[in-house]
């Protein structure tokens, strides 16, 4: 089975240690697990800012990059989310999409494919799940709070498979944090009010960390935290799974 392993540009850029613990945790599970070099961005800024035809290039040149794996993953739900809901709209006028029904996030890929029944490295450490709106709402990694539907979290699933870990989540469990992409550049009043109460909450369970499968997202609280200089620290849930040292 042949995984093409899709690291979004500014996990690439900023984060690197996701995407290396999302390729290290593949390969655990004993996948053959390629790193396309010539990806870059899959269009989501520009079609977020009213650009989306702009776009269409970048789709095309993932869809070609990505032709012949068995899976597509990455460890970003929002990335994912636009490449499966957005790239059959796009692509419509030109091309079929072929990336739609075989792109994953990480988190959903892990739980609803690989189905581990547990993780080695120990993480000693409270940690609150931050359940970022893509990745609910999209991706169905969690259950939405306003659906009259049971509870599910496949993070906290996945979470609770790690030796030693205390996991929580917020009160408001799936509230927007703030970050929206361009909307924490073109409201950034708000986007910062967002960022401070979502952290509240998740320091409020007692944790030491706030985890996620958006580093976005956790990026933004990192910005709240550092700025006030709160107790409390973000991880990317990748990491705490492949037992990154801290």
């Amino acid at each position: 089975m042949k995984i093409g392993l899709f690291v979004p540009c500014y996990i690439n850029a900023l984060y690197p240690k996701v995407g290396i613990a999302c390729y290290e945790i593949l390969k655990s599970f004993g996948y053959e697990v390629t790193y396309p070099l010539d990806q870059t961005c899959c269009g989501q800024p520009m079609a977020n800012a009213g650009y989306e035809g702009d776009s269409l290039k970048l789709a095309e040149r993932f869809e070609a990059l990505f032709e012949g794996f068995d899976y597509i993953v990455g460890p970003s739900a929002s990335c994912v989310a636009f490449v499966k809901e957005n790239y059959p709209r796009i692509l419509s006028g030109k091309h079929r999409c072929t990336t739609e029904g075989r792109i994953w996030d990480i988190a959903e890929f892990l739980h609803d494919v690989v189905k581990p029944e547990r993780f080695p490295n120990p993480f000693p450490h409270k940690v609150s799940i931050h359940n970022s709106c893509h990745g609910v709402r999209e991706l169905g990694l969690s259950s939405a709070s306003e659906l009259t539907v049971p509870y599910f979290n496949k993070i906290r699933a996945l979470l609770e498979k790690v030796p030693e870990i205390e996991v929580f989540e917020p009160s408001r469990v799936d509230e927007c944090c703030g970050f929206g992409g361009l909307f924490s550049v073109e409201e950034p009043v708000v986007s910062g009010c967002m960022g401070r109460d979502k952290v509240a909450d998740h320091r409020a369970t007692g944790a030491e960390y706030i985890t996620g499968a958006d580093s976005s997202c956790l990026m933004h609280m990192q910005g709240v935290i550092d700025r006030e200089q709160l107790p409390i620290q973000t991880i990317h849930f990748l990491e705490i799974l492949a037992g990154k040292k801290l």
